[in-house]
Protein backbone atom coordinates (compact mmCIF):
# COMPACT_ATOMS: atom_id res chain seq x y z
CA UNK A 1 0.00 0.00 0.00
CA UNK A 2 2.63 1.92 0.52
CA UNK A 3 4.54 1.62 -2.58
CA UNK A 4 0.87 2.61 -4.29
CA UNK A 5 0.87 5.09 -2.54
CA UNK A 6 4.03 6.82 -3.75
CA UNK A 7 3.55 5.43 -7.69
CA UNK A 8 -0.03 7.11 -7.20
CA UNK A 9 1.83 10.77 -5.67
CA UNK A 10 4.51 10.00 -8.90
CA UNK A 11 1.89 9.42 -11.53
CA UNK A 12 0.10 12.83 -10.67
CA UNK A 13 3.31 15.14 -10.60
CA UNK A 14 4.74 16.61 -14.17
CA UNK A 15 8.52 16.98 -13.09
CA UNK A 16 10.79 14.53 -11.59
CA UNK A 17 13.38 15.78 -9.34
CA UNK A 18 15.20 14.74 -6.00
CA UNK A 19 12.62 17.39 -4.14
CA UNK A 20 9.86 15.79 -5.24
CA UNK A 21 10.63 12.32 -4.85
CA UNK A 22 11.49 13.29 -1.15
CA UNK A 23 7.69 14.93 -0.92
CA UNK A 24 6.22 11.79 -2.29
CA UNK A 25 7.92 9.78 -0.04
CA UNK A 26 6.79 11.67 2.73
CA UNK A 27 3.11 11.79 1.73
CA UNK A 28 3.30 8.09 1.06
CA UNK A 29 4.65 7.46 4.57
CA UNK A 30 1.96 10.09 6.31
CA UNK A 31 -0.98 8.23 4.00
CA UNK A 32 0.01 4.53 5.75
CA UNK A 33 0.32 5.57 8.66
CA UNK A 34 -2.87 7.35 8.70
CA UNK A 35 -4.15 4.10 7.18
CA UNK A 36 -2.94 2.05 9.53
CA UNK A 37 -4.00 4.08 12.48
CA UNK A 38 -7.44 5.22 11.75
CA UNK A 39 -8.81 3.09 8.95
CA UNK A 40 -7.72 -0.01 10.87
CA UNK A 41 -5.69 -1.09 8.17
CA UNK A 42 -2.97 -3.74 8.77
CA UNK A 43 0.20 -5.58 6.87
CA UNK A 44 -1.59 -8.92 7.86
CA UNK A 45 -4.38 -7.89 6.24
CA UNK A 46 -2.69 -6.33 3.00
CA UNK A 47 -1.04 -10.03 2.59
CA UNK A 48 -4.48 -11.67 3.04
CA UNK A 49 -5.91 -9.75 0.28
CA UNK A 50 -3.01 -10.19 -2.20
CA UNK A 51 -3.44 -14.39 -1.91
CA UNK A 52 -6.85 -13.78 -2.38
CA UNK A 53 -6.26 -12.01 -5.30
CA UNK A 54 -4.03 -14.57 -6.59
CA UNK A 55 -6.54 -17.34 -5.71
CA UNK A 56 -9.51 -15.53 -7.27
CA UNK A 57 -7.44 -15.26 -10.62
CA UNK A 58 -6.96 -18.95 -10.59
CA UNK A 59 -10.58 -19.46 -9.79
CA UNK A 60 -11.82 -17.86 -13.03
CA UNK A 61 -9.11 -19.71 -14.98
CA UNK A 62 -11.02 -23.38 -14.01
CA UNK A 63 -14.39 -21.36 -14.51
CA UNK A 64 -13.37 -21.16 -17.68
CA UNK A 65 -11.97 -24.46 -18.50
CA UNK A 66 -15.16 -26.02 -16.94
CA UNK A 67 -17.44 -23.72 -18.90
CA UNK A 68 -15.36 -24.50 -21.92
CA UNK A 69 -15.90 -28.65 -20.97
CA UNK A 70 -19.53 -28.17 -20.16
CA UNK A 71 -20.27 -26.47 -23.44
CA UNK A 72 -18.33 -29.32 -25.36
CA UNK A 73 -20.46 -31.86 -23.42
CA UNK A 74 -23.85 -30.37 -23.83
CA UNK A 75 -23.23 -29.65 -28.00
CA UNK A 76 -22.15 -33.48 -27.87
CA UNK A 77 -25.44 -34.32 -25.85
CA UNK A 78 -27.75 -31.54 -28.49
CA UNK A 79 -25.44 -33.17 -31.53
CA UNK A 80 -26.25 -36.73 -30.67
CA UNK A 81 -29.08 -38.93 -31.94
CA UNK A 82 -28.47 -41.47 -29.31
CA UNK A 83 -28.22 -39.54 -25.63
CA UNK A 84 -31.40 -38.20 -24.85
CA UNK A 85 -31.45 -36.00 -21.51
CA UNK A 86 -33.05 -36.89 -18.34
CA UNK A 87 -33.08 -33.81 -16.53
CA UNK A 88 -32.88 -34.06 -12.84
CA UNK A 89 -32.61 -31.88 -9.98
CA UNK A 90 -29.94 -32.69 -7.27
CA UNK A 91 -29.71 -31.27 -4.02
CA UNK A 92 -26.30 -31.64 -2.21
CA UNK A 93 -25.02 -29.59 0.99
CA UNK A 94 -21.58 -27.92 0.96
CA UNK A 95 -19.64 -26.53 4.14
CA UNK A 96 -18.60 -23.00 3.16
CA UNK A 97 -19.28 -20.47 6.01
CA UNK A 98 -19.20 -17.37 4.12
CA UNK A 99 -21.86 -16.03 2.09
CA UNK A 100 -19.68 -14.52 -0.50
CA UNK A 101 -18.21 -18.52 -1.25
CA UNK A 102 -21.88 -19.95 -1.69
CA UNK A 103 -22.62 -16.93 -3.91
CA UNK A 104 -19.73 -17.79 -5.78
CA UNK A 105 -20.32 -21.48 -6.02
CA UNK A 106 -24.14 -20.98 -6.92
CA UNK A 107 -22.88 -18.53 -9.76
CA UNK A 108 -20.41 -20.61 -11.03
CA UNK A 109 -22.67 -23.64 -11.13
CA UNK A 110 -25.06 -21.71 -13.28
CA UNK A 111 -22.22 -20.00 -15.40
CA UNK A 112 -21.64 -23.27 -16.47
CA UNK A 113 -23.27 -24.64 -19.15
CA UNK A 114 -26.58 -27.40 -18.52
CA UNK A 115 -26.63 -26.47 -14.95
CA UNK A 116 -29.25 -24.02 -13.02
CA UNK A 117 -28.43 -23.44 -9.56
CA UNK A 118 -32.30 -23.31 -8.09
CA UNK A 119 -32.16 -22.56 -4.47
CA UNK A 120 -29.65 -21.83 -1.68
CA UNK A 121 -30.36 -21.79 1.69
CA UNK A 122 -27.83 -22.08 4.15
CA UNK A 123 -25.54 -24.94 3.47
CA UNK A 124 -28.29 -26.89 1.05
CA UNK A 125 -28.15 -25.87 -2.65
CA UNK A 126 -30.81 -27.45 -5.45
CA UNK A 127 -29.36 -27.49 -8.64
CA UNK A 128 -31.58 -27.91 -12.28
CA UNK A 129 -29.37 -30.27 -14.98
CA UNK A 130 -29.95 -31.05 -18.36
CA UNK A 131 -28.64 -34.75 -17.75
CA UNK A 132 -27.68 -36.75 -14.61
CA UNK A 133 -23.93 -37.20 -15.92
CA UNK A 134 -23.65 -33.44 -15.30
CA UNK A 135 -24.95 -33.68 -11.56
CA UNK A 136 -21.71 -36.05 -10.81
CA UNK A 137 -19.12 -34.77 -8.36
CA UNK A 138 -20.98 -31.49 -7.25
CA UNK A 139 -20.42 -31.48 -3.93
CA UNK A 140 -16.76 -32.21 -4.28
CA UNK A 141 -15.78 -30.14 -7.23
CA UNK A 142 -12.76 -28.23 -7.69
CA UNK A 143 -15.17 -25.28 -7.56
CA UNK A 144 -15.48 -26.20 -3.60
CA UNK A 145 -12.40 -27.10 -3.04
CA UNK A 146 -11.26 -23.67 -4.53
CA UNK A 147 -13.87 -21.45 -2.26
CA UNK A 148 -12.73 -23.54 0.95
CA UNK A 149 -9.00 -22.57 0.15
CA UNK A 150 -10.27 -18.72 -0.08
CA UNK A 151 -11.81 -18.99 2.67
CA UNK A 152 -9.49 -20.55 5.13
Amino acid sequence: MLLLFFLIFFVLCSAVSAQIVCVGAVLAILLYWFACRYLDYSIQRELRICRKFFCLIAYVGVLIYEIAAANMAVMRMILSSECKPSPVLVTFTVPLKSDYARTMLANSITLTPGTITVSVEGDTYTVHCLDESLSSGMEDSVFVKMLKKMEA
